[in-house]
């Protein structure tokens, strides 16, 4: 059984800091590689960041880094310079595969989401 659970987020004041985690368990967690997914209330879940499951990764924000550890089958995101615009419930997901994607739609395993609030 594959399972995916964020946590780390919360409340914060913008400008703040925050890390979020995802703990995967039931796959060879480095056989995948792995996306970050946030969405906002009445908005589409969108990508916000990918790594391949060697830890390589492209996805450049200046704000948002994101970073993996196969030992502890865990992907991380960090998150600085938050805005009120990065408010959101943010998801973790799994992509069989070296590559990562872009697309909600090819991603196949989900965490339940984290709630991040940015406040003013």
């Amino acid at each position: 059984q594959v399972q995916l659970v964020e946590s780390g987020g919360g409340l914060v004041q913008a400008g703040g800091s925050l890390r979020l985690s995802c703990a995967v368990s039931g796959l060879t967690f480095s056989t995948y590689a792995m996306g970050w997914f946030r969405q906002a209330p009445g908005k589409e879940r969108e990508f916000v960041a990918g790594i391949s499951g060697s830890g390589y990764t492209n996805s450049v924000n200046g704000r948002f880094t994101i970073s993996r550890d196969n030992a502890k089958n865990t992907v991380y995101l960090q998150m600085n310079s938050l805005k009120l615009e990065d408010t959101a419930v943010y998801y973790c997901a799994t992509l069989r595969g070296t590559w990562y994607r872009t697309r909600v739609s090819d991603y196949d395993y989900w965490g339940q989401g984290t709630q991040v609030t940015v406040s003013s």
